[in-house]
């Protein structure tokens, strides 16, 4: 199992920008799907995008599409995730994972790993 360490994370006024960047050790990085997921106190865990092996398709939940991009660098083993125009009800833990599925899936069932996440805090 891959194993993913996430930073980047912090506070930012409604309307900034973080990236968040996911590195990711001990497995063939190329041949995980990734995505990167959120929770909110109170909240189930949601699904935001995912990215294939090749960084070539993306899929992005209707909540972040036009404000998140997700990107990765499978030389440098990471995948990012750029958001802008943040706002209030952005506040969670975001978390990256992987999966060893052959399909793209927004499922939290079918990610086999996950890190530790990381706290985005959007004041208004």
């Amino acid at each position: 199992q891959v194993q993913l360490v996430e930073s980047g994370g912090g506070l930012v006024q409604a309307g900034g920008s973080l990236r968040l960047s996911c590195a990711a050790s001990g497995g063939t990085f190329s041949n995980y799907r990734m995505g990167w997921f959120r929770q909110a106190p109170g909240r189930d865990r949601e699904f935001l995008v995912r990215i294939n092996r090749s960084g070539d398709m993306t899929y992005y939940a209707d909540s972040v599409k036009g404000r998140f991009t997700i990107s990765r660098d499978n030389a440098k083993n990471t995948v990012y995730l750029q958001m802008n125009s943040l706002k209030p009800e952005d506040t969670a833990v975001y978390y990256c994972a992987a999966s060893s599925l052959l399909y793209g899936s927004s499922r939290v069932a079918d990610f086999g790993s996950w890190g530790q996440g990381t706290q985005v805090t959007v004041s208004s």
